[in-house]
């Protein structure tokens, strides 16, 4: 198979320090190209990975004919817009999450769905720590799945990041809260019907800087979380079967260049004194992820998510937000956008 040969549209710190590095050691992906508002900001980049072309525009680097797919880690408010231009210049891309601010928004890319491949960049279902505790739970290791907790948070006050504008997209909901909800329909292998949810505003901000919400998933199963991001930094992800437990010790940030874990137990001791270790070899989910998308394009393997469940993902978030605007259970399946 012939590696696609990718643009990356911006010199975006996520981009930069963890998605492109993790892409370059695939054989399936060659990263041609970097595109920058800055010519300068592009070249450094280009530089200091290795990068053969830099661009000092994005129009530039999408009007490359030799690019085949962009990866797009651009601000949130830059996603929807940013996706459509490289897809009107025949590129497939790979989108930074949250896809879009709004299901609203996001539908717009429904107009060229048919023309390219989209997805959403939630590597951390392509790490085989996701992929394995999902087998054990498919597999009734752990009895009937009833509850699932996740925990996500960071301490981030600065007024010049892209998370704290609120203008933009910025809060902790979309930037990590997306995680959660992925989390819970990866691992339920189904959609939530209902939410509920409380959020509080950092005053200067205005961003949700903490979020929890509950959701229900019908038959019994829920999904608590909270994410914040001015609160420690910390993350897990528990689930509670009929006779088990399956935890993620690092769930979403899994190192690159040491082995993972997670942990299964059966509850006989307290204190997690009963939980075995199931270790993971060293991997790079931005590898795997990248990879996965350059399969999908070549027709090797089909894209196992694309727009739909990014659709599927924001619809949730749009109604967790509502939840907490109004203080009161919202109907996913048949709330008004």
């Amino acid at each position: 198979m012939q590696p696609v040969r990718w643009g990356i549209l911006s010199t975006a710190k996520i981009g930069r320090t963890k998605v492109v590095p993790g892409m370059m050691k695939s054989p399936l992906c060659d990263v041609v190209a970097v595109g920058s508002r800055s010519e300068v900001g592009a070249r450094e980049m280009a530089a200091e990975l290795g990068i053969g072309k830099a661009y000092g525009s994005y129009e530039a680097l999408l009007a490359d004919p030799d690019i085949e797919a962009i990866y797009n880690p651009l601000p949130n408010h830059l996603h929807v817009p940013m996706t459509l231009a490289a897809a009107a210049a025949g590129k497939h891309v790979l989108c930074e999450k949250p896809i879009a601010i709004t299901r609203e928004e996001a539908e717009r890319l429904t107009q060229v769905s048919s023309q390219v491949m989209i997805a959403e960049a939630f590597m951390v279902r392509h790490h085989p720590q996701w992929q394995r505790a999902r087998e054990i739970i498919r597999e009734g290791d752990i009895g009937e799945l009833r509850s699932i907790q996740v925990i996500f948070s960071y301490f981030n006050v600065d007024p010049g990041n892209i998370r704290n504008r609120a203008d933009i997209g910025g809060g902790g909901l979309l930037d990590i809260g997306c995680y959660a909800v992925v989390a819970g329909r990866y691992f339920f292998d189904a959609e939530p019907i209902r939410t509920i949810a409380l959020v509080d505003r950092d005053p200067t901000y205005g961003v949700d800087r903490t979020t929890s919400a509950l959701l229900d998933f019908g038959k019994g199963r829920q999904l608590t979380f909270t994410v914040s991001t001015q609160a420690v930094p910390f993350q897990r992800i528990q689930m509670l079967g009929t006779r088990g437990r399956v935890e993620i010790e690092i769930p979403f940030n899994a190192p690159p260049d040491r082995p993972t874990q997670i942990f299964l137990d059966d509850g006989t001791a307290h204190g997690g004194l009963s939980a075995k270790s199931i270790e993971f070899p060293v991997v790079d989910q931005y590898e795997q992820q990248g990879a996965a998308f350059s399969r999908a394009i070549r027709g090797d393997t089909p894209l196992d998510y694309g727009l739909n469940d990014a659709l599927a993902n924001m619809r949730i978030l749009d109604a967790i937000r509502q939840s907490a605007d109004t203080a009161a259970w919202v109907s996913i399946s048949e709330r008004s956008d």
